[in-house]
C-alpha cells in the first residue's frame, strides 16, 4: 500500500465517524436504534415504519406478537418460524431488555404488567407530542399517529429529532 493514501483514508474514517457522532448528537434524546435485523424489517416494514424495538417493553411485543391475526385491525400472521425470530428480535432489543440507552427514560410511567402496545400510549411519546394538535394529525400527508416519518425525516434511520 502507497504510504501517502493511510492519512488520507484516516482522515475520511474520521470524517465519517464524526458525522455520525454529530447527527445523534443532534438528535439528543431522541435516537432510537432503528431495526437492523432483514426479517424483522421486511415484514414490519412491509406495512409501516418498522417500529424500533425500543420503544415498547417486551411485554407489549409479546403480546402483539401473539395475536398477530388481530394486529390493530388487521392480519399480519406469518407463518410460526418467522413470528419466532421476529418476537426474540423485538424482545431481545426491547426498552426493558438492559441494552438501550433510552429505556429508563421511555419506560418511566409504564405499568409493567399492563403497558400498552401501541408506542403512541407510552407516556413519553404521550408527552412528547402533547402540543401537536388534532388538526395537524388530521393532515394528509399525517393522517395517522403512528406515521412518524411525516414529521420525523430521519425515523426510518432511528432520529425522531423535532
Amino acid at each position: 500500500m502507497n504510504i501517502p493514501y493511510r492519512p488520507l483514508a484516516l482522515g475520511f474514517l474520521l470524517l465519517g465517524l464524526s458525522a455520525a457522532v454529530l447527527q445523534r448528537a443532534q438528535a439528543g434524546g431522541h435516537y432510537y436504534a432503528p431495526v437492523a435485523d432483514p426479517v424483522v424489517k421486511e415484514e414490519c416494514g412491509s406495512c409501516h415504519l418498522a417500529f424500533a424495538p425500543a420503544m415498547l417493553p417486551a411485554s407489549s411485543w409479546q403480546r402483539m406478537m401473539g395475536d398477530l391475526q388481530n394486529h390493530f385491525g388487521d392480519d399480519a400472521s406469518v407463518d410460526a418460524a418467522t413470528a419466532a425470530k421476529i418476537s426474540r428480535y423485538l424482545t431481545a432489543n426491547a426498552a426493558d431488555a438492559g441494552n438501550q440507552r433510552q429505556g429508563g427514560k421511555w419506560l418511566r410511567g409504564v405499568d409493567a404488567g399492563n403497558a400498552p402496545l401501541r408506542i403512541t400510549e407510552m407516556p413519553k411519546w404521550v408527552r412528547e407530542h402533547r402540543k401537536v394538535s388534532d388538526r395537524e394529525w388530521r393532515q394528509k400527508d399525517v393522517r395517522t399517529k403512528a406515521n412518524c416519518v411525516a414529521c420525523h425525516a430521519g425515523a426510518e434511520k432511528g432520529y425522531y429529532e423535532d
